[in-house]
């Protein structure tokens, strides 16, 4: 074979192989659909609105939310109601909410006690003096507000809002439960001792 006509059949075989592969990868035209383009709308970020969920959630230990337990502490009339409650705890579940909640916030903490322990933090309750007047003067710091809520062997409920800023109130503010109508303990205010007591865990 002549090297003229091996160079010929060489670039033959080239010229099939670049048809081919030209084939297989096909040709842009107009009926082609277009490329995938970038843009310039920025994908979906997440907001950076501050949540409007209520904090803490809702429980048969502390049903209320901090408006409630307001509502029901502002409506206390000092200067009314039992000095010593004659109530005899056997539990009690201590709802704490936060400083600063507000509206349809819960209780964000939820401790209970036992026995001697309810027993003691009930002493404390109802060692404070009661208060003829509603305390006019208060400080401004924030603080943490509690709902006590005392159970007895007949299931009944006292409960109390102790508020630890403020003018802090200790106000009684349902008695519940069959057979439970009574007085109400005298509203009075939050004593030392029994907001160190609410601070242990």
């Amino acid at each position: 074979m002549s090297a003229q006509r091996t160079r010929g059949l060489i670039g033959a075989t080239l010229v099939v192989a670049v048809l081919g592969i030209a084939a297989a990868c096909g040709t842009e035209n107009a009926s082609s659909p277009p490329a995938a383009q970038p843009t310039d709308t920025p994908s979906p970020t997440p907001s950076n609105t501050p949540s409007s969920t209520p904090s803490g959630k809702p429980s048969t230990d502390c049903p209320n939310t901090i408006t409630a337990v307001r509502t029901a502490t502002d409506k206390a009339v000092w200067g009314q109601g039992v000095g010593t409650s004659k109530f005899v705890p056997v539990s009690v579940t201590i709802c704490q909410y936060d400083a600063q909640a507000t509206g349809q916030n819960y209780a964000t903490v939820t401790t209970k006690r036992t026995g001697k322990q309810a027993t003691e933090l009930f002493t404390l309750v109802n060692a404070a003096k009661p208060v003829a007047k509603k305390p006019s003067i208060c400080t401004k710091e924030l603080g943490p507000t509690y709902v006590l809520r005392f159970t007895d062997n007949d299931r009944g409920v006292l409960s109390f809002t102790a508020e630890a800023f403020g003018c802090r109130r200790l106000v009684a503010t349902s008695l519940e439960g069959q057979g439970k109508p009574g007085v109400l303990p005298a509203p009075r205010q939050v004593t030392a001792e029994l907001i160190k007591s609410l601070g242990l865990r």
